[in-house]
């Protein structure tokens, strides 16, 4: 394959990397830094931090390339995609693959600084992103392995921090799963028609007419886990206090969901808050007591 990514093309790459849309980087971060500071019981290794901060939009900006790559030939379909760099041939398949390539060595480099049982971890993370984009081609839960991948970088920061996997860590990546599903289904719902004259498969069209019913159920399922999240790990009320707020927020955002797609669409970016709430509440509690 012939190398042919160019500098003048930085502006496509960009866009295909998605930097111009932080959301996805602010949804893949704030778990990340909610298993980084329960695994440390306060602030981490500023060392730690980094690579994982790095990590996460290098593996994010990853996603979103292959994501674009799978998609193709269908992103002219979809309405919202359908101005994409791929889509119009603005940067090749080639090229493509090669910044995939490109992002995922960067990502691997960041490998030398951690033990060598996150780095054995580290390899599901790069299946679970190669494989996710095709998802939808062949089940209507495209989301549940979105969510898969999304919360894998908790159980690293715990290897990376405490070499072992405890409970705590496996009841905040199903909370976090479960988060996930919940949210990325209001983002399907707002290309569910343009999504089943394409062919691509959703939880939004699984769930079909009983969509936000689900959603505030995986919510009410996400919130119960943190909850017990934070028994296990003995935050206060602090912490508690901040799940409290996220309910709210949950509750508002199936109301606004209900409106109309773009409700739906306002809906998935709000829950960067719901994140940052749930951050603040452990951060908050390791520098009170």
């Amino acid at each position: 394959m012939n190398w042919q990514l160019r500098w003048q093309h930085w502006p496509d790459y960009r866009l295909l990397m998605r930097l111009d849309k932080p959301i996805g980087i602010y949804l893949l971060l704030w778990p990340t830094w909610w298993a980084l500071w329960l695994a440390a019981e306060g602030v981490p290794d500023p060392k730690l931090l980094v690579i994982f901060t790095l990590g996460v939009i290098l593996m994010r900006s990853a996603g979103c390339v292959i994501n674009d790559y799978a998609d193709r030939h269908v992103d002219g379909l979809v309405e919202r995609t359908a101005q994409r760099p791929l889509a119009q041939g603005r940067v090749s398949a080639s090229e493509a693959l090669q910044l995939f390539t490109l992002l995922i060595a960067l990502s691997a480099s960041l490998l030398f600084w951690l033990n060598w049982q996150t780095v054995l971890l580290s390899l599901i993370a790069v299946l679970l992103a190669a494989v996710y984009p095709y998802m939808k081609r062949y089940t209507y839960l495209p989301q549940v392995v979105l969510g898969a991948a999304f919360s894998w970088g908790m159980p690293m920061a715990f290897m990376a921090i405490q070499l072992q996997l405890p409970a705590v860590v496996w009841f905040l990546y199903l909370a976090n799963l479960l988060w996930t599903v919940a949210y990325d289904t209001f983002y399907a719902m707002v290309d569910q028609p343009d999504d089943l004259h394409a062919g691509i498969k959703s939880t939004a069209i699984l769930f079909g007419a009983q969509a936000l019913p689900i959603i505030g159920l995986l919510q009410l399922l996400t919130l119960i886990l943190l909850g017990y999240v934070g028994l296990l790990a003995q935050l206060t009320a602090v912490y508690f206090a901040a799940l409290f707020c996220c309910a709210l927020l949950f509750i508002y955002q199936l109301m606004i969901a209900a409106s109309s797609r773009q409700g739906c669409f306002k809906a998935f970016l709000h829950n960067h808050y719901v994140g940052l709430l749930v951050f603040s509440g452990i951060a908050l509690h390791y520098v009170i007591y």
